[in-house]
């Protein structure tokens, strides 16, 4: 009787010592899934960072140079009449709204 018995306590604890085996790999293999996703995640993070950066750099570099090559004319230097003046300070006035359009259009995105 002693012998099933024994064998039975022994078989109880080979099961509990490849249970607990497999347990550790398990959790071993996830947190080391959960290491790799946070790192590819900060690397993610990383780059769209950087990336909105240059965009930004880029749309200041832009938007410095349109400011310094607007060529200001004094009204004594102008030839022609006063309200063909007009019409081009209106048509200026309408192409940057709509480069202000397209400029907010393209910020929402």
């Amino acid at each position: 009787m002693s012998t099933p018995l024994v064998h039975a306590f022994f078989v109880g604890r080979a099961i509990a010592e490849v249970a607990y085996e497999r347990l550790e790999a398990g959790l071993t293999d996830a947190l080391s899934e959960l290491g790799k996703f946070d790192a590819e995640q900060r690397e993610n993070l990383r780059q769209l960072v950087d990336e909105v950066m240059a965009r930004a750099e880029r749309e200041a570099t832009i938007a410095t140079q349109a400011q310094t090559t607007t060529a200001i004319v004094p009204l004594d230097l102008q030839t022609g009449d006063l309200q063909a003046t007009i019409d081009d300070l209106r048509a200026e006035i309408a192409e940057l709204r709509s480069e202000l359009q397209r400029y907010r259009t393209r910020s929402t995105q």
